[in-house]
């Protein structure tokens, strides 16, 4: 974010001082310094060059400009407010570019406070100093949609067209309103005339494409979509192409097809079909699709897809070729060195695991989520002291680890340190001392004896947790640990019903021991073990032992804005929006908004896990910092340890994408009641 308003910064300084011919401008030596350094992109250098100016001469609004803007690249907002109001009293009135970039500084930087009445304020009085310049009537506009005022943002992009007739963007807005307003004809009629002005603009074909799904208009909407691809990687058309359903899902995996065959060196078209079925739980085909696109155009971050699509069929060992060879095009991807540890224990590996886990905390030895994971797996091979270590390193870095603290308990009482048992379980209690937070409180309570208490708990969790299938194996585990045989065999075969196959864990798990010399046990083990290997027939089984419930459903309201969908949200306490994404492959923020949370308390150096290479959907590569978010809680969802990139060049403040929206459920879009609706998946 910081990069690009930078980049959009340099590009307004190149017009200014085209336009300088004009306007008598300082020529001191500093200022001038000041401006060669922020050509050469040195903003710190730049900075320092500017405030010497202002020491020699502290009237001198142009370089109290620079240094507003500079000021709030850097987060300081005080400060870029401050230089913002002394460059609009000292710059002279007559050189209207300057004037114009100082109000639209500080509205920038009243945009990131959330005082949106101010920002409107300065564009106004900017857009009065220079009432012909369209870019002030699109940026008021925007706040104007943003507030669901779509008439006073109707009568700016008007004003737009007039000052410039072919210029997309305020029939662009226009037909952005009347999609808002389910005035679906209307935004059609818009989005013809931005095609017909720049036949290459993709969102004229993407916007569109939503309108005609409006319509239920399918072969059209799919048309529209796949133009948006054709011309780039549009993020509205990979999201409305991961969210359609029957007919229009089948209608638009055909013409993907048809472009996949038209291009045969072009990844774009399996890579996107992937993604379709795989949202869709279509593991094998999304397999064969990713494969595809990985042969045109080989990428780490598509084989790291391909794994996750075997690792979800049990086909574990096809799930460790792909992450190896994900691996050997990038040793030092983090995402990568985890998955595969994971995979490795999936597989009944656990000493390999962990010393994946080893690479990767020799790396990253503040992560505290790493030393959990690692602790657990030697729990589950019987290093008790090794498993006690590591835990331990864990609640030091986070003290709000529950699961660290639970497991660690688990362990002192196998060891008979009563004490220390008791103390962490307390620990866990006292950390998920709400419904959004229980996440192992039932074994805490279950340890400290307290048997009716850790009932209530798990029947909580498995109420409101998304993840049934993994819930009614907790259940297994905690019916199990308290002796209670029949009703821990009922819920292990609940889980596996929902499609739970983790099962090397199952045979590893110590909270099995109680049942697993039962015949019954073993009897359903193989009989799901031999269930069909895509999961096909377990999916079968549970459509038809699945009864619906309204309970099972969640109903979070959202908003639009710029035809993505936002829900409200707190990421460790703190109220952000997500931007729904399921053409995302991850989680992104912005630098802007992790800088915030660091700086606030919402994230510590103990959160960042490191860094790997992003790929977006079209190849692109960035290196993005990757943190961990403890707890993601929107709707009464609650995400535990979410992993998040933060990519310099992300305009969405926090992006969800689908390594979240998969352990989500179903997601389906009731735009009367503007709610997502959230279906458990069973």
């Amino acid at each position: 974010m910081k990069r690009l308003l930078f980049v959009l910064s340099v590009m307004t300084w190149s017009i200014m001082w085209v336009n300088a011919q004009s306007v008598k401008r300082t020529e001191s030596y500093n200022y001038q310094r000041g401006l060669e350094a922020m050509q050469d992109e040195k903003r710190q250098e730049a900075l320092d060059f500017f405030n010497k100016d202002l020491k020699e001469n502290p009237k001198n609004g142009y370089s109290y400009s620079w240094i507003a803007m500079l000021r709030g690249q850097n987060e300081e907002y005080g400060r870029a407010l401050t230089a913002a109001d002394l460059a609009i009293k000292y710059l002279p009135r007559k050189d209207a570019e300057y004037v114009i970039f100082a109000y639209t500084t500080r509205a920038g930087v009243y945009l990131h406070l959330g005082d949106t009445v101010k920002a409107m304020t300065d564009y106004d009085m900017a857009i009065k100093v220079k009432p012909d310049e369209g870019d002030l009537y699109e940026k008021r506009a925007q706040i104007y949609f943003e507030q669901e005022r779509y008439d006073l943002a109707a009568a700016d992009y008007h004003k737009m067209i007039e000052l410039n007739p072919g210029d997309v963007m305020g029939y662009m807005g226009l037909g952005r309103n009347a999609n808002e307003q389910r005035n679906w004809t209307e935004a059609i009629k818009q989005f013809d005339y931005v095609t017909k002005l720049s036949s290459d603009y993709s969102s004229g074909y993407s916007f569109r494409a939503e309108s005609y799904i409006g319509l239920e208009k399918w072969n059209e909407a799919t048309d529209d979509i796949v133009s948006a691809l054709a011309l780039e990687w549009d993020r509205k058309a990979m999201y409305l192409a991961t969210t359609l359903k029957e007919p229009a899902f089948t209608m638009l995996v055909s013409k993907m097809k048809i472009q996949s065959v038209k291009s045969p060196n072009e990844a774009r078209w399996p890579y996107v079909m992937g993604t379709m079925y795989q949202h869709e739980k279509q593991y094998k085909k999304a397999v064969e699709a990713y494969e595809e696109a990985n042969k045109r155009n080989a990428s780490p971050a598509i084989l790291r897809w391909v794994a996750h699509c075997y690792s979800e069929i049990g086909l574990y060992e096809n799930a460790l070729n792909s992450i190896d060879q994900a691996l050997n095009m990038d040793s030092t991807d983090l995402v990568n060195l985890e998955r595969k540890a994971n995979i490795l224990y999936e597989m009944g590996n656990a000493k390999s695991a962990i010393d994946v886990y080893t690479q990767v905390l020799n790396t990253q030895p503040e992560y505290a989520f790493g030393y959990y994971r690692r602790g657990w797996f030697k729990e589950l091979t019987g290093d008790f002291d090794g498993a006690i270590e590591d835990l331990s390193i864990c609640v030091v870095l986070d003290p709000e680890e529950s699961y660290a603290f639970e497991t660690r308990g688990d362990i002192y009482l196998r060891q008979g340190k009563k004490e220390l048992a008791e103390a962490d379980f307390l620990k866990v209690i006292e950390i998920e001392n709400t419904p959004e937070k229980y996440s192992c409180i039932h074994y805490a309570y279950q340890g400290l004896g307290q048997y009716d208490k850790a009932i209530e708990m798990m029947d909580s969790i498995i109420a409101r947790e998304e993840d049934r299938a993994g819930s009614y194996y907790d259940a297994a585990c905690l019916y199990s640990r308290m002796d209670n045989k029949q009703k821990a065999l009922e819920y292990l075969e609940k889980s596996l019903e929902l499609g739970y196959r983790r099962f090397a864990h199952i045979e590893r798990d110590q909270d099995m021991d109680p049942i697993r010399d039962m015949e019954e046990f073993k009897a359903l083990i193989l009989k799901y073990k031999q269930s069909d290997v895509d999961g096909s027939s377990v999916r079968s089984e549970v459509e038809k032992s699945t009864i619906s419930s309204t309970a099972d459903i969640s109903e979070i309201p959202f908003t639009k804005e710029s035809g993505v969908y936002k829900v409200k949200c707190q990421i460790n306490g703190l109220p952000l929006h997500f931007v729904f994404d399921t053409g995302a492959s991850d989680v992104t923020l912005s630098m802007t908004e992790a800088s915030f949370m660091m700086k606030n308390g919402y994230l510590s150096g103990n959160d960042v896990i490191g860094s790997q290479r992003y790929m977006d959907a079209d190849g692109d590569i960035s290196v993005g910092t990757v943190i961990n978010l403890k707890d993601v809680n929107f709707g009464g969802q609650t995400l535990k340890n979410v992993r998040a990139s933060v990519v310099r060049n992300q305009k969405a403040p926090l992006l969800l994408g689908q390594s979240v929206l998969g352990r989500l459920g179903k997601i389906e879009i009731d735009n009367q009641k503007r709610v997502l609706i959230i279906k458990p998946q069973h």
